[in-house]
């Protein structure tokens, strides 16, 4: 019978809660374990490096692939196959000082490595996997690219001129690039100016990995305003140059010198008294380009080597047939990076500044033919490359509109043009 009251008393309570006010209640406190927070993932190269017992180290003078592999108990078999069946993806004899490496160890007592990656450069890298089935492959960071906007005014030299304006130095030789067909960088001139539009390059949103291409450009050299835009002027093989305003392109056959920012000097000349010979006169049928030993040497043009060799005062030299008109030749080498018969882009480097035959310093003497007779390159009126595809030229203008109008809108460094006015009012003051 208590049972029945009970209910009773529930029912009644149950009812009287719908229309009297209500009631507040007492909020529940309820016991709640701890939360601790999950430890983020430190993910890097596409591992989870918690995994891992991680040894970050560079390469260092003696340090051979093999030698570190031995060290941290991976055994022959392995380090062979490497050797052998990845020498395209990771060549194991052309690891170099100074570069990092990361080795990714087992956590047990045996800390053997299971992975090793070698970073190439601040954004690529390759991975050899030791796990399991041996592989190599190569990779890249994450990268975010910035636009930027740099101006200059030549004083003293174009690399001095973007140290100046805190730029990535690696720029003086992009725009020496850019312009190589149309400026004679040898020939700048104090007031000169330049501006560029690039892109500069981050991993992670924060560490500086370098400047990217320049991607538009003006120059004014000598007074003559020269415009450089970046156009791919065919999609399927990603070929890109630089046009002008009116869709020209700067690129020309051949470079105006085979190495970048050296100096002349000894000009092509026919009369030269050379000491070396007791001071007579001997013909110079070459241009001399000075430059440290080891300098990069450059193909002026596309063509097939057809001599890679050494002969009595021309040392060790290169010489390119370009077409049936044009031929090239490269002296007084410290070594050759190409063989006869091997075809060359322009701009490949063939081979680097020395003093082999006979030369009183670093230097390369370049030789130039135009149907079979030895002519100064210096003075050759240089054929064009071929101008953008008319059919491109519409979008090309759509194109590069805007981007024009930002190169017009960009303003050089106050400091120079100050003083190029207070040079105007003394040079007003002194007539």
């Amino acid at each position: 019978m208590n049972k029945y009251w009970g209910l009773l008393f529930v029912i009644l309570v149950s009812i009287s809660c719908k229309h009297d006010k209500p009631v507040l209640k007492e909020p529940v406190v309820k016991q709640m374990a701890s939360i601790v927070p999950e430890k983020p993932v430190l993910k890097q190269f596409g591992f989870n490096l918690d995994e891992f017992t991680v040894q970050l180290d560079t390469v260092k003078n003696g340090d051979s692939f093999g030698e570190l592999m031995l060290q941290n108990k991976v055994d022959y078999p392995k380090i062979a196959k490497i050797t052998q069946e990845f020498k395209d993806t990771f060549d194991v004899r052309r690891i170099r000082v100074g570069k990092p490496y990361i080795i990714l160890k087992s956590k047990d007592t045996t800390e053997a490595a299971q992975v090793f990656i070698y970073e190439n450069d601040p954004i690529n890298y390759t991975v050899v996997d030791l796990r399991d089935t041996v592989k190599a492959y190569r990779d890249k960071k994450e990268v975010t690219y910035i636009e930027r906007e740099a101006s200059g005014v030549i004083e003293t030299s174009l690399s001095q001129a973007i140290l100046d304006q805190g730029i990535d130095y690696t720029l003086t030789n992009s725009l020496s690039e850019v312009y190589a067909w149309t400026i004679d960088f040898f020939r700048l001139q104090k007031g000169d100016k330049f501006k560029i539009i690039y892109k500069e390059k981050f991993i992670n949103d924060s560490i500086y990995a370098g400047a990217g291409e320049i991607e538009a450009a003006y120059f004014e050299h000598s007074g003559r305003p020269i415009y450089a835009f970046a156009y791919e002027n065919d999609s399927l093989k990603n070929i890109v140059d630089y046009f002008d305003e009116e869709a020209n392109n700067l690129r020309r056959t051949f470079l105006r010198a085979p190495v970048q920012f050296s100096r002349i000097s000894s000009r092509y000349n026919l009369k030269r008294k050379i000491r070396y010979y007791g001071n007579k006169v001997r013909p110079h049928m070459g241009t001399d380009y000075a430059a440290p030993r080891g300098t990069p040497i450059l193909a002026t043009a596309d063509g097939t080597v057809t001599e890679s060799t050494r002969r009595g005062g021309n040392g060790k030299y290169v010489k390119i047939r370009h077409n049936g008109t044009y031929s090239t030749q490269y002296l007084h080498m410290s070594k050759q990076n190409v063989k006869r018969g091997a075809y060359v882009r322009q701009g490949d480097v063939i081979g680097w500044i020395g003093m082999t035959g006979n030369t009183s310093g670093p230097h390369v003497c370049y030789r130039f033919w135009r149907n079979g007779r030895q002519v100064d390159p210096l003075k050759e009126e240089l054929p064009l490359a071929e101008p953008l595809d008319e059919t491109l030229q519409p979008d090309y203008f759509n194109y590069i509109n805007p981007i024009k109008d930002q190169l017009d809108c960009m303003k050089y460094p106050e400091s120079s043009i100050e003083e190029d006015i207070l040079a105007e009012d003394l040079a007003s003051a002194e007539k």
